[in-house]
């Protein structure tokens, strides 16, 4: 390895996945950035996004890769707020929040011991009581307070019991909204219904902005399983290029900044199928695309806490529901990789209209799993490994 002629630093990482979602946690190697978290994002963008690249893309990653770069020091850090930072990236970019890493992040932060990863891993509060450990993630979309069951003495996750996080305060932005189709994009099962084109949406916001749109408006068929993935992927791209086009002050927060606005994800959902987990009052399926259109091998965890958001503003939803929330991998593997979720508190805030509004901070619970480690390097004339999508 001393012999090659290596472009940038070795990349070292810890390998998760939450239902078939992976979590690449960079561990080591990446460049020290400077300033507030957003700050640092900017400069992760402008000057390293390169290892982005290598890490996210072929040959070293795929087209639904996701990873997760620490932060050891950040303005919440400083304050005592948070007790880490992160960065969410994927194949396309960066991302305001990632549910499903986040509860990689949580098992994994509390089963370190490498302070130089985690500078303050013995600062973290341990309940003797329940078994669990708490710890203040700050993420591009605010803080997040994350719950990770552990062993008896608080040294290690308890792999067994899922980790939960509650979210920032989360609400809906539109509810049953008509959003026009442009004559050129309407599909086959679209035109059938006859101009105007439209399909009816949800907009809310769980972290990142998501529009949701059940699988019967489509018309393609009635349950989400039976649809074409090609196809499917075409129509939510539609959408959420129609969103940004027809309704972009729907996707703004008062609170971020306009590079942080904006829809992140189209959900379809099918709130007909999917088995009920064990204490929930109810269960339904939900495909998310985000990106460039990655499909999300999880339930979404930010995307779960927009649709709870939703419901609530819809008067669908009570804080004492807990529902599950499947994947299409959850739902064909008997349950396996479910995410659960309840309303932990009644929140208002201030909107980007500069109202006051009523809002949820949501809990979202699931399980992340190992899957090795890894060290990624460049050699300086590959030009390939740079990255790439096939």
């Amino acid at each position: 390895m001393n012999m090659l002629d290596l472009d940038g630093p070795v990349l070292e990482t810890v390998e998760m996945h939450t239902c078939g979602e992976p979590t690449r946690i960079v561990t080591k190697g990446y460049p020290k950035l400077q300033g507030t978290l957003l700050q640092q994002r900017r400069q992760a963008k402008e000057q390293y996004d390169h290892l982005r690249r290598r890490l996210m893309l072929e040959p070293r990653g795929h087209a639904d890769m996701y990873g997760a770069i620490l932060i050891q020091e950040t303005e919440l850090v400083s304050s005592d707020e948070a007790d880490i930072g992160v960065l969410f990236c994927h194949c396309e970019g960066y991302s305001q929040m990632c549910g499903h890493g986040t509860i990689a992040l949580g098992r994994f932060l509390i089963d370190t011991d490498d302070l130089t990863i985690f500078p303050r891993r013995k600062q973290v509060q341990f309940s003797a009581a329940d078994r669990t450990a708490s710890l203040n993630l700050h993420a591009p979309c605010g803080l997040v307070r994350v719950i990770v069951p552990t062993t008896s003495d608080g040294s290690k996750a308890d792999g067994s019991r899922p980790v939960s996080f509650v979210s920032v305060p989360s609400f809906a932005t539109a509810l049953g909204r008509s959003l026009p189709i442009k004559d050129r994009d309407a599909w086959l099962a679209l035109t059938g219904r006859g101009p105007p084109h439209a399909v009816t949406i949800d907009i809310a916001y769980g972290g990142a902005f998501y529009a949701l749109v059940s699988v019967e408006e489509l018309g393609l068929g009635d349950r989400l399983q039976e649809l074409d993935f090609d196809t499917t992927k075409k129509i939510a791209m539609i959408i959420k290029q129609s969103v940004v086009e027809t309704y972009p002050d729907l996707c703004q927060h008062q609170s971020l900044s306009s590079d942080q606005c904006g829809l992140y994800s189209v959900i379809i959902m099918d709130k007909e199928t999917g088995r009920p987990s064990k204490d929930t009052v109810g269960a339904e399926l939900g495909l998310c695309m985000f990106a460039n259109g990655q499909i999300d091998r999880s339930p979404t965890g930010s995307g779960v806490t927009a649709r709870v958001a939703a419901a609530y503003g819809a008067g669908k939803r009570k804080l004492t529901d807990k529902w599950t929330y499947h994947s299409l991998v959850s739902h064909l593997n008997n349950g396996s990789g479910a995410f659960l979720a309840s309303i932990a508190e009644e929140v208002t805030i201030t909107t980007a209209a500069r109202n006051t509004t009523s809002a949820v901070t949501v809990l979202v619970e699931g399980q992340a799993f190992y899957l090795g480690k890894s060290s990624f390097i460049s050699e300086r004339e590959d030009t390939l490994g740079r990255g790439f999508l096939l």
